[in-house]
């Protein structure tokens, strides 16, 4: 499983998982309950996605370190300020928020799960080996940081 690490770029993922979302409400709708406000969740949902994505996007280059999530060994320095004080993931954070709005917009209990599975796949193959390239490159600075500010949120 070792081949999928930092491989699939996470905007590219966050599309996959959109679009197989969609194919899944399409054939299967398990729709148990109304939610209420679709529109006006997905509305939020993808503006607060937006502001804590963008956040992350400043923060990195005001400190003038790479936003390439798949090479994080070519990083310059960790960056604490901002958002990154409350999540060491933000863009990732906002990709996830979209996919839950999605779900929840499309009122299919299965896709409102299936968003979850975009944090299982982040955490193994995305956020893990970037956190070992990270504690490589950076070494107490960066556990230091671990230890302070959560993951997600």
């Amino acid at each position: 499983m070792e081949k999928l690490e930092l491989k699939v770029p996470p905007v590219l993922l966050f599309f996959i998982f959109a679009g197989l979302m969609y194919l899944l409400n399409q054939h299967v709708h398990h729709s148990l309950f109304n939610l209420p406000y679709p529109i006006f969740v997905l509305s939020i949902s993808i503006v607060v996605a937006t502001v804590i994505g963008m956040l992350g996007v400043y923060e990195f280059r005001k400190a003038k370190t790479t936003v390439n999530p798949v090479k994080p060994e070519t990083a310059s320095a960790v960056v604490d300020s901002g958002i990154f004080s409350i999540t060491r993931n933000p863009m990732y954070l906002g990709m996830f928020l979209v996919l839950l709005g999605i779900g929840y917009w499309q009122q299919n209990i299965l896709c409102l799960l299936f968003s979850f599975g975009f944090v299982i796949y982040m955490n193994r193959f995305q956020i893990e080996p970037e956190e070992r390239a990270l504690e490589k490159l950076f070494g107490a600075e960066y556990v230091d940081y671990k230890q302070r500010v959560r993951r997600w949120i």
